[in-house]
């Protein structure tokens, strides 16, 4: 609940705003993610959020820094009235810079604890492919398995890959923008690191509540819409930036990227030879016959 609440305090941070106050609505939070709270639950996650103290530290100086001024529970209207220092904020905004809307809704919907801080992790090495290779014990801790003392909560590696790791991957599989897997490395006969792979993919789903906009988009279409049919893009190694701009400009073009992206997931497109020269095809991008409008060097898979 606590990540909940976190990434929904993000997903609401308003740009040149320098109110330090945010309403979150619970209502909204539970259409989201699909559970219930009540008061006591709610009262003592902020609780324990406020306790938390955030260390920063550079060549110059050491801080210690607390997220609230102080938490208030509207009665009677399912609000609660977060007061940020202005100490945090610029951490924050630092973190939601990482995130889009949609990938901040996404991450709302892992119910798994531990999916929640693996997709934050993978989501660092996005770009890259892979994340880095984790000390399997220094992995245990970031995910709160392993405490100072080396006391473990799973200490067999299959109950780390059952009620973890293999959760944790097929919810962040069906449910975000990330595909993910996961390899464990042996030194002997004992396992000592574990690396995940991360690709790009598109999800056809949509987010049902409003979140602060990151990008623009075309009259009619939600800003998720538009970053999911990016996403495909991207997936596809459509990347030339003239043709993304066309694309993404276009209402039409956008929802047959989605729509597309929904095919995909379903299967509907499995045995296409180019799918990327199959959704240009689509969206009369290219000529199925005498060649393509964009040349099909725009893209790497042809």
């Amino acid at each position: 609940l606590q990540l909940d609440l976190f990434f929904f305090i993000i997903s609401k941070l308003r740009k040149d705003e320098k109110d330090t106050i945010y309403k979150l609505d619970i209502k909204e939070l539970s259409n989201l993610t699909g559970k219930r709270y009540n008061g006591a639950y709610l009262h003592k996650a902020t609780a324990d959020m406020g306790s938390r103290m955030l260390e920063v530290e550079d060549a110059k100086e050491y801080r210690q820094i607390w997220m609230f001024q102080q938490i208030r529970y509207l009665k009677g209207e399912g609000i609660i009235e977060f007061d940020l220092t202005k100490y945090v904020l610029p951490y924050l905004f630092q973190l939601k810079n990482n995130f889009t809307s949609y990938e901040l809704a996404a991450a709302l919907r892992l119910t798994s604890k531990y999916a929640k801080r693996i997709y934050q992790i993978c989501s660092q090495w996005k770009d890259l492919g892979e994340t880095k290779k984790y000390d399997l014990q220094d992995f245990k801790k970031m995910l709160g398995l392993l405490d100072e003392k080396g006391n473990e909560k799973m200490e067999r590696i299959s109950q780390l890959r059952e009620k973890v790791l293999d959760v944790a991957v097929k919810q962040i599989n069906e449910h975000t923008e990330l595909n993910v897997s996961y390899k464990l490395e042996k030194r002997g006969k004992t396992f000592k690191n574990i690396t995940f792979t991360v690709k790009p993919q598109a999800l056809a789903e949509t987010i049902p509540f409003d979140l602060e906009p990151s990008i623009a988009s075309p009259i009619g279409l939600a800003p998720h819409q538009v970053e999911n049919a990016g996403r495909l893009l991207a997936q596809l190694s459509i990347t030339t930036p003239a043709l993304v701009a066309t694309i993404l400009a276009s209402a039409a073009h956008v929802a047959a990227c989605n729509k597309f992206a929904h095919d995909l997931k379903t299967g509907k497109h499995a045995k296409a030879h180019s799918l990327s020269g199959l959704l240009l095809t689509i969206l009369g991008l290219k000529k199925p016959t005498n060649g393509p409008l964009f040349d099909a060097a725009t893209t790497k898979q042809g």
